[in-house]
């Protein structure tokens, strides 16, 4: 547990607040390029800002302050949106499908040579949806590994060929077992944890009979983002942006090391459980996230859908807007969470001294933040680390596209 004034420092991203002048030295997620229509003007909610978004040629974007009218609210589009005079512009570029902004007052950093910022549009998808709950939160649950053998718990296997597009519905790397077999059945993984260059590197050991290990790597990337193997070829990076102290929205940048991405069956996917255009979960704390008691008697522990992004909305919804951790217990296998705490109050305090450069990825070239590592695989117990490194090293060779490390 920690002290209510620690959890206020932390969950408060207003432009005046520690957290929020964190939030502000890294590009953030403004908007999908798909939102953006030519020469028209949307309304943006970020970091508890109200801005304009508006497209000024083919590769340009403007983000300003925008007028308020009496419909404005923190996650429905006004139906009128005016630049307000003299604001200041924010810099804004498209990556992948992804307009990021950036809202601090020094010099921006370069963009990291991930895998979702190097791959080519044709092996990216990108998407977003809302959560009705504070960014700190929807990250954390994404930088626990042992909550998926809980809450996307499910109780059959389905065939990965049926699956596309779909996390845990395929088979790890070096054994046909599926993900969704392995995290039923060995639910209490062994956690490490590492500090990065970029953040954190969460390894769960789930040592299976024969010797052998299921190794699940995760990452976080600092301050608010999450790289985690979604298939043996897909990985996902998924940031958890503040509209304000009490919403979010969750952007994720799909990422195909073999084959071409099928974005228009990814889409029709993704747009069958959301409205637009706010992206709204069409399943939701008003319908109880159309709980089946049925379904969870059968098929999943949950009860609410194939989607995982609806069990992950239902826990982190739970908690209320602001989670009160001033109640909470944490224990081992939240050893990530407690990391991650540990790693944001550093930044603060380093920024509140101005020494900016101790912050993650500030001081670093683009080209020396590469990856992350986030796969599955299966290996002799004693060669994990090994037999993990390689796993990955064997996909980014066979890959089409420049992933090379």
């Amino acid at each position: 547990m920690i002290p209510k004034e620690l959890n206020e420092q932390l969950t408060d991203v207003s432009p005046n607040s520690d957290a929020g002048k964190v939030l502000r030295q890294y590009w953030q997620p403004a908007a999908l390029l798909d939102e953006l229509e030519s020469n028209k003007l949307l309304p943006v909610n970020l970091l508890d800002e109200k801005l304009v978004l508006k497209r000024q040629g083919p590769d340009a974007f403007t983000l300003k302050e925008r007028v308020t009218s009496p419909e404005d609210s923190p996650v429905f589009h006004p139906k009128i949106t005016k630049v307000k005079k003299d604001s200041n512009s924010y810099p804004v570029l498209e990556k992948n499908g992804v307009l990021f902004a950036y809202l601090g007052e020094e010099e921006p950093p370069k963009f990291p040579n991930f895998d979702c910022f190097r791959a080519p549009s044709s092996h990216s998808f990108a998407f977003k949806g809302l959560w009705e709950c504070n960014w700190l939160q929807a990250l954390e649950i994404g930088i626990d590994p042992a909550h998926a053998s809980f809450l996307h718990r499910f109780l059959e296997d389905e065939k990965p060929e049926d699956s596309y597009g779909k996390q845990f519905r395929d088979k790890s790397d070096g054994a046909d077992i599926p993900m969704t077999k392995i995290l039923r059945e060995y639910p209490r993984p062994e956690i490490e944890v590492d500090e990065t260059d970029y953040g954190l590197k969460i390894t769960a050991l789930r040592h299976m009979d024969d010797d052998l290990t299921h190794v699940r790597v995760t990452n976080c990337i600092f301050p608010d983002a999450i790289c985690i193997p979604m298939s043996r070829e897909m990985t996902i990076t998924q940031w958890h942006v503040p509209l304000d102290r009490h919403h979010c929205y969750w952007y994720t940048m799909f990422t195909s090391f073999n084959e071409p991405v099928n974005k228009e069956l990814m889409r029709s996917q993704r747009l069958s459980e959301h409205n637009l255009p706010e992206y709204l979960p069409k399943k939701n704390k008003a319908n109880n996230y159309k709980y089946d008691p049925i379904e969870q008697k059968n098929l999943t522990y949950t009860g609410m859908g194939l989607d995982i992004n609806v069990h992950d909305q239902w826990a982190v919804e739970m908690m209320g807007s602001v989670q009160d951790r001033t109640r909470e217990h944490l224990g081992r296998s939240d050893k990530a969470i407690v990391r991650y705490r540990r790693m944001f109050r550093k930044a603060m305090a380093a920024l509140d001294k101005g020494d900016i450069d101790n912050l993650p990825m500030r001081k670093m070239s683009c080209r020396e933040i590469v990856g992350p590592l986030s796969n599955d695989a299966i290996s002799p117990t004693h060669q994990w680390k090994t037999k993990s490194h390689e796993a990955d090293l064997e996909r980014r060779d066979l890959c089409p596209w420049d992933a090379s490390i």
